[in-house]
């Protein structure tokens, strides 16, 4: 692990330094549990009062925050886009495959394989699949027939990239992922299934980042299309001839049905139901649990999951909505008579 100075670290953020340049920082930590040797951040004026008793040696904030704050200190227009960046250079995360080919690994004669990446042990990589320069195929992953894998991307242990697939350059994808599996598509004769073959691929841009134990489909007929700078976290399915924008980021246990669009720089909360066959535009935000049933055609902010409460009041809710069908007559019934009373006084 590399130290870093403080003077270092704010030339390397760009950031304003106040206090002692020849401080060594070891580790980023939060504000809680920092020692010395360690630079915190803050974020979140929520987390201000720590500053007055955090150990951290050092603590990046904003201009507005650092009157808070004696002690050594980087002061940033974006503190956790500081942090991220940080994070970044003295990241200590293993590589996913040691240097070259692991001699237990299964390489196709014809795949092509960049000399500069790295295959680990029991891979398989089949016929017409590219690997390209600096990339990493961690251990027990599969590439099938005529896949291909641009620079610099990281897959992580069993990894499934099924035959035809593209991912682009500088990608992570966490073990287990699943890309190019067959899609849900079945034809009904009788009450007999009739499977219909995805013929299909999925085309993943640059820099996408996607969750352990992701499943993303291939298309049915067109290809399922990720584009550049998409996070998708763990536990995410993504069905067949979805699309999905440049900056989108979608959070957990999230499931998107079949040939929907979904546009740019959109946000997905945990455990969002997306319809198939729709269009969300460019700048929505689903918050948790929301089930999206139809098109939504303006940036904005949509929800509808419902937030806990307790079982008592739950309950009671709950027993409310069953009587809605009853309410609702009572009140058609009484808006009826008070027609009917109106009408009689004129």
């Amino acid at each position: 692990m590399q130290n870093y100075t403080l003077s270092q670290i704010a030339e390397l953020l760009g950031a304003e330094l106040h206090g002692d340049g020849a401080l060594e920082i070891s580790k980023i930590a939060t504000l809680a549990n920092a020692r010395s040797g360690h630079i915190a951040f803050l974020a979140n004026k929520k987390y201000r009062p720590q500053l007055d008793n955090t150990n951290a040696s050092a603590v990046i904030l904003s201009a507005a925050d650092a009157q808070y704050y004696s002690g050594n200190k980087l002061i940033t227009a974006n503190p956790y886009n500081s942090y991220a960046q940080l994070a970044q250079i003295m990241d200590t995360t293993p590589a996913s495959a040691a240097k070259g080919i692991h001699v237990s690994a299964v390489v196709h004669p014809e795949a092509c394989i960049a000399k500069t990446a790295s295959i680990a042990a029991n891979a398989v990589i089949e016929a017409g699949a590219t690997i390209g320069e600096n990339t990493q195929i961690g251990a027990n992953c599969f590439v099938g027939q005529n896949a291909s894998i641009g620079d610099n991307t990281k897959l992580w242990s069993n990894v499934s990239v099924y035959h035809s697939v593209e991912i682009g350059c500088d990608c992570l994808i966490q073990a287990n992922a699943i890309i190019g599996s067959d899609g849900f598509g079945y034809a009904n004769d009788k009450g007999q299934w009739i499977k219909i073959p995805q013929l299909g691929s999925v085309i993943i841009g640059d820099k996408v980042e996607i969750g352990a134990g992701a499943t993303i489909d291939r298309g049915a007929i067109d290809d399922t299309i990720i584009h550049s700078n998409v996070i998708i976290d763990n536990q995410v399915h993504i069905a067949h001839n979805v699309e999905i924008g440049s900056g989108t980021a979608i959070a957990g246990c999230t499931v998107i049905a079949g040939s929907t669009t979904i546009g740019r720089n959109c946000q997905i909360a945990g455990l969002v139901g997306i319809n198939g066959h729709i269009e969300i535009c460019d700048g929505v935000i689903l918050t948790g649990m929301s089930m999206v049933t139809k098109a939504i055609k303006e940036a904005g902010v949509y929800s509808s999951g419902l937030p806990h409460s307790s079982n008592k009041e739950w309950r009671r809710n709950i027993a409310h909505l069953r009587n809605l069908p009853e309410m609702k007559d009572r009140l058609k019934a009484l808006e009826t008579l008070t027609k009917s009373l109106n009408l009689d006084n004129e």
